[in-house]
C-alpha cells in the first residue's frame, strides 16, 4: 500500500510562507468540483492561488496527496446525528441523505473514492459517529460494521449511479426535460411487447428527472432501513 499524507509527518512551513494547506484544499475543491478530476493539475491550481510551484508542494507534495486531503474535506461535510437525538433508525436517514448531498455536490467524488483508503481525519470521525448511531440500535457486534456498511455501499451506489446519468444528460447538450423526454419517447417505442415494460414507461412520463432519481433513492434508503430493522436484537 502507497503512503499517504495522512501517514507522514507534516513538516512546519517556511516562516515567510503565507500559503496555507487549508487555502489550497479549499481552492482545489472549486476546480475539482467545476472541472472534475481530468481539470485538476497542480500547474493549474498553483496558477489559481497565484503561487509558485515551490509554495505549492511545500504544503501538498503530489496530487495524490491532494486527493486524499479533498476527499476528507468531503467527508467532513456530512451530518451524523448522536442517536439520543434522532434515534438510530431517523439518524440513519439523516445519514443517508446527507451522504448523497454530500456527493452530488462533488460530483468528482466516486472516480477518486474507491482508488485508495479513507483514513484522514474527518473520515475516522464519520466512522466512529457512524458506528455508534448504528450501534445503539441494538445489532450484534459484528453486525453494527455490516449494518453501516450496507447503509453507506446503498448510498454511494445509487448516487454514483445518479452522477453517472447527470454527467450523459451533460454532455448530451439537452436540457434535462428534453433528454428524458427523447429517452421515454424511444423506451415505450421499443415496448410495445413487453407491457409491465410499456406501463412502467408511461408512468415515468409524469417524473422529471430529479424527482425520478430522488423518488427511487428515497425508496431505496426506506427498504433497506426496514429490513436492517429486522435484525435488531428484540
Amino acid at each position: 500500500m502507497r503512503e499517504t499524507i495522512w501517514t507522514r509527518e507534516r513538516k512546519a512551513a517556511p516562516a515567510r510562507e503565507t500559503l496555507s494547506r487549508e487555502q489550497i484544499v479549499a481552492t482545489a475543491m472549486r476546480l475539482l468540483d467545476a472541472e472534475g478530476v481530468a481539470g485538476l493539475s497542480m500547474r493549474k491550481l498553483a496558477a489559481k492561488l497565484d503561487a509558485g510551484a515551490t509554495s505549492l508542494y511545500w504544503h501538498v507534495p503530489t496530487k495524490d496527496d491532494l486527493i486524499d486531503l479533498l476527499i476528507d474535506e468531503v467527508w467532513g461535510e456530512i451530518d451524523v446525528p448522536e442517536p439520543d437525538l434522532a434515534g438510530w433508525r431517523s439518524g440513519a436517514l439523516l445519514f443517508g441523505h446527507s451522504l448523497r448531498s454530500a456527493v452530488l455536490r462533488h460530483p468528482w467524488l466516486p472516480e477518486v473514492m474507491y482508488t485508495r483508503p479513507s483514513v484522514g481525519p474527518n473520515a475516522m470521525k464519520l466512522g466512529e459517529r457512524g458506528l455508534v448511531l448504528f450501534g445503539a440500535a441494538g445489532f450484534s457486534d459484528q453486525e453494527v460494521d455490516l449494518a453501516m456498511g450496507s447503509v453507506m455501499s446503498y448510498v454511494l451506489g445509487t448516487v454514483s449511479a445518479e452522477v453517472a446519468t447527470r454527467e450523459m444528460v451533460r454532455k448530451s447538450g439537452s436540457s434535462e426535460e428534453r433528454w428524458v423526454s427523447e429517452l421515454l419517447e424511444q423506451a415505450e417505442a421499443r415496448s410495445t411487447d413487453y407491457p409491465a415494460m410499456q406501463q412502467s414507461v408511461r408512468r415515468r412520463i409524469v417524473t422529471d428527472l430529479d424527482t425520478g432519481l430522488t423518488n427511487n433513492f428515497v425508496f431505496g434508503l426506506d427498504a433497506l432501513l426496514d429490513g436492517l430493522q429486522t435484525r435488531v436484537k428484540k
